[in-house]
């Protein structure tokens, strides 16, 4: 599967790459340190994180810090493979960053409706934003209001969409947060698989209409479980494509009266069927995260010279990122080696 001659230096990059990724034995170790400083101490001696730490002063070992360079580590590595690339697979990278886009506009609107005092703190992404975005970020940082955080939004493929939203009548966080959301499937759905052979386009289709689905099954969940939500509201939640849920099986877990009913029409879907999605004692988010790394893994596996092994990279570094986050909060709470490891692992305490 895939081209080897296109693919066999851009393989050779990402698995060098991969070898760098911490172990489930490195997490242990970080779960039993004390404080956030002994943290990064342990990184620097990690060669995935070495250089990155090597420039931060140790007066600066906070977490909010840290954060900003493991996430600087997250797009220099993007930038690394998209070197690498060819034109064809440039071109499925530059689809990938949009999610990055996406992450960084829910950000400032966050900034701007809980009014913080400090705004911005966007430096640590520029380089990197001003190389491979449509987006400015000396122009977001200039935003007041939602209003303004818009209109700085001009000339990119999201103002359409947040302009409507802004024009509506008392928009909520919540409003701009979906309506992004489903801005950015529907557009990777469409758009995104145009990049690639039909092959990858196979295997594109599998992992992004799973995705879709679990998210819509997330959401779903917890909007019934948490929120009490009725199915138009739910409806309008969801993004409006299905891959292996049913239309027919769909609208019944919408229009279920309660949880319970939900459960029971899950376990009759395709994802019921191939995953334990509810004989467990994990979160639903983490659930969906198994979910999904199970099936990267698989697909790099089955097709090791395709675009399977950077999307499954990537992932896995995005994972790594979240658990090091994770960590983090964890040993700034003063949690034990167990309650740690038992967040990681998503498992409901």
């Amino acid at each position: 599967m895939g081209n080897l001659m296109s693919y066999s230096g851009l393989v050779t990059k990402v698995r060098a790459m991969g070898s760098k990724l911490l172990t489930e034995q490195d997490f242990e170790t970080i779960a039993s340190m004390r404080n956030v400083p002994e943290i990064v101490e342990y990184l620097k001696t990690k060669p995935a994180y070495t250089e990155a730490f090597e420039k931060l002063d140790t007066t600066l070992y906070h977490r909010g810090n840290v954060e900003k360079v493991l996430t600087q580590s997250l797009y220099s590595d993007y930038s690394r493979i998209y070197c690498f690339a060819g034109r064809r697979q440039k071109e499925f990278l530059k689809g990938y960053w949009k999610r990055y886009e996406v992450d960084l506009i829910n950000y400032c609107f966050r900034i701007i409706f809980n009014h913080y005092d400090i705004p911005f703190d966007l430096d640590y992404k520029k380089k990197y934003f001003d190389r491979y975005s449509q987006i400015s970020i000396d122009r977001l940082v200039t935003s007041n209001s939602v209003e303004e955080l818009v209109e700085n939004l001009q000339g990119t493929e999201y103002y359409a969409t947040l302009k409507r939203i802004s024009n509506s009548e008392n928009p909520t966080l919540y409003d701009f947060d979906m309506a992004l959301e489903q801005y950015y499937f529907r557009n990777a759905w469409m758009r995104q698989r145009k990049a690639l052979t039909k092959e990858e386009r196979e295997i594109f289709t599998k992992d992004c209409g799973t995705k879709i689905d679990l998210l819509n099954l997330e959401w779903i969940y917890r909007a019934k479980k948490y929120y009490h939500m009725l199915p138009p509201d739910i409806y309008l939640m969801t993004i409006p494509i299905h891959y292996k849920i049913r239309i027919e099986e769909f609208k019944a877990l919408v229009e279920t009266a309660n949880v319970e009913q939900f459960e029971t029409i899950l376990q009759s879907t395709y994802y019921g069927k191939h995953y334990e999605l509810l004989n467990t004692n994990k979160k639903i988010e983490q659930l969906y995260k198994e979910c999904l790394h199970n099936l990267y893994l698989s697909d790099r596996r089955k097709n090791p010279y395709s675009i399977a092994t950077v999307n499954t990279y990537l992932f896995l570094k995005e994972e790594e990122i979240d658990k090091l986050i994770m960590s983090l909060e964890c040993v700034r709470y003063g949690l034990t080696k167990q309650e740690t490891l038992a967040y990681l692992g998503g498992e409901v305490q």
